[in-house]
């Protein structure tokens, strides 16, 4: 027997629904519901008006500390040659400092303070884009992906900071 579910959210105990029907709990709640981690029961047709739609959520404190932990492992994997020493160095530095002055902006006091730090975030993300143009990888062709790769999130970096910049001002 299948129950169907009226409301969009119905609290489920699933001890008493197995204790009373000795029931499989996809026979007690209907194969087409789906229950979730509160241990609600959301009919899949009807969304919820609170619920995110696009799957794509931007948290940028997440992304520039990505693209840092990115960038640090990128340089474990570089070849270690005297040209690249000294560059490696301000790539880490210049790549941790983007989110770094990211997250004072979100703390900051005033505007102004907000736009300056985001500025400074623009800034970093330009000068560890020219830190990885000036790395030499050997032709490593894995490594030429992932250094391309993380010149375009430098990039898209820029773009965003300068996007938050112009709206802000």
């Amino acid at each position: 027997m299948r129950r169907s579910v009226d409301w969009p959210f119905l609290i489920v105990n699933l001890d008493k629904i197995m204790d009373q029907n000795n029931q499989t709990i996809e026979s007690a709640i209907g194969s087409n519901d789906v229950l979730n981690s509160k241990l609600e029961v959301r009919n899949p047709k009807q969304i919820q008006m609170t619920e995110i739609q696009n799957p794509k959520l931007y948290d940028l404190e997440e992304r520039t500390l990505k693209f840092s932990g990115r960038v640090r492992m990128f340089a474990k994997m570089l070849p270690k040659c005297l040209s690249n020493v000294d560059d490696i160095k301000q790539l880490i530095r210049s790549s941790g400092s983007v989110g770094a002055n990211y997250i004072e902006a979100n703390e900051a006091l005033s505007k102004r303070d907000f736009v300056h730090r985001i500025k400074i975030s623009r800034k970093e993300a330009k000068e560890s884009r020219y830190w990885l143009l000036l790395l030499n990888s050997d032709n490593n062709l894995e490594l030429e992906k992932e250094r391309l790769k993380l010149i375009q999130e430098a990039t898209e970096l820029m773009n965003i900071f300068g996007s938050i910049i112009r709206k802000s001002e």
